[in-house]
């Protein structure tokens, strides 16, 4: 009996996804939970897993094509995917009277064939070989994303150094693979024929994923009245705490110190002062939440993705820079999920991971405050009546001025300023 593959529930308010690649190939024998498609939400990519073992008999749905939840995208059937071979037919026999081949009979009263109409002794050894089994593909312990990227890049898994459970490569190895530069061929100095021409431009139709993020950052603009403040921050003090205690911190909790754990305290500290910026809108009322979920924006090779670090006002630095650690290994190994990021209230953002000076986050709708990091620079500031040499970051807040006044704006950024620049601020919760 076929065993149906639908897709799941994938998570609130997610009502469809694209079907991104499949790993299987009609007729090919599949594992119990071994992973058959590729789906693309609005929000994450999903790998859907068999729901038993067989043959994957049928795929209903073809990559590229958009699926509601629950829909059929194929079925199992049993069996191990070895196709039954069609029995062979009779060996022909040559009749001595007229000349021609007649089919041998397989009954009682067939004449014996002589043994020069017989097969060649050869043909038991060709049979031998064929029942000997194939080797293992190469590429058999690799993960279907693994497979994927190979396929896409050109990247040898074998020429890349593993790092996961028995020295396997992972996703995440592939990616910082793909980052490696590879020599550039020489230019051409002759101009370009037609053909050649055609081929400088490529259109791939973009994933649900990032058409997602164009759509969502076009509403932010199109719906709020977004307004940026900017100021900049002396980060001396927060790398010099780092520099003292970062050998101690990683030995005790098991992750390195840095800066986003005081960055994400800090917003905490002024969100509590400022609750506007921690609101957002919901028709003719605003929404004053008392807790404090921060979204903390990571880059991966599909786009901008912003898991929630929840609870924050809860935890320690420590604690924050762990969940940091996870999620943004998560993300860029492709495993959130929809809960990871759900129920943001306010955005931390770092550009200066790209040597970004300076720069005007967007929303990320519907929370009503975004704020931006940048690049440390060594820049002449005047400190007590003297010319120094400071290690300065600017800092930006995006706000909804729909319900976020200027003067809140300001003053939040400014608490985030003296939080950093005196950390014990942040323990003492001044």
């Amino acid at each position: 009996m076929a065993t149906e593959i639908r897709v799941p529930t994938l998570g609130e308010s997610v009502t469809e996804a694209t079907i991104g690649k499949w790993f299987k190939k009609a007729g090919d024998s599949v594992r119990a939970d071994e992973p058959l498609v590729e789906l693309e939400t609005d929000k994450v990519t999903v790998e859907v897993p068999a729901p038993a073992a067989g043959v994957l008999s049928e795929i209903t749905v073809k990559e590229g094509e958009t699926v509601e939840v629950g829909a059929l995208l194929g079925a199992i059937g049993e069996g191990n995917g070895a196709a039954a071979k069609p029995a062979a037919a009779a060996a022909p026999v040559k009749s001595e009277a007229t000349g021609t081949s007649q089919p041998s009979q397989k009954t009682s009263t067939a004449q014996p064939i002589n043994a020069a109409d017989e097969e060649p002794k050869e043909r038991p050894v060709e049979k031998a070989e064929a029942q000997t089994p194939k080797a293992a593909p190469a590429d058999a312990g690799l993960a279907p994303s693994v497979r994927r990227i190979s396929a896409e890049s050109g990247i040898d898994p074998s020429n890349v150094p593993g790092t996961g459970r028995d020295g396997r490569v992972t996703k995440g190895d592939m990616l910082e693979a793909l980052q490696v530069p590879t020599a550039k061929p020489a230019q051409q100095t002759r101009a370009p024929s037609a053909p050649e021409q055609a081929q400088l431009e490529e259109r791939v139709k973009m994933t649900r994923l990032r058409q997602t993020i164009a759509r969502r950052l076009k509403d932010a603009q199109n719906t709020a009245a977004m307004l940026t403040t900017f100021n900049d921050v002396d980060m001396g003090a927060v790398m010099d705490l780092r520099a003292q205690y970062k050998d101690t911190f990683e030995k005790k909790h098991g992750v390195k110190l840095g800066f986003m754990g005081f960055f994400v305290k800090a917003c905490v500290q002024a969100l509590k002062e400022i609750p506007a910026v921690n609101a957002e809108i919901d028709g003719d009322e605003v929404v004053y939440k008392n807790y404090y979920n921060i979204g903390v924006a990571v880059g991966t090779d599909r786009g901008l993705v912003v898991p929630i670090v929840r609870n924050a006002e809860t935890m320690t630095i420590a604690a924050v820079e762990k969940a940091i650690g996870g999620l943004g290994k998560k993300a860029r190994d492709g495993q959130l999920g929809i809960e990871d990021m759900q129920g943001g209230t306010f955005t931390i953002t770092n550009g200066g991971v790209y040597g970004s000076l300076m720069s005007t986050p967007i929303l990320n709708a519907p929370q009503s405050g975004i704020l931006g990091m940048h690049r440390i620079e060594q820049r002449p500031i005047a400190k007590n009546g003297q010319v120094v040499i400071r290690p300065m970051m600017y800092l930006a807040l995006s706000y909804d001025h729909r319900i976020v006044d200027g003067q809140g704006a300001v003053t939040f950024l400014v608490r985030v300023k003296e939080a950093l620049e005196d950390p014990a601020r942040l323990i003492l919760d001044l």
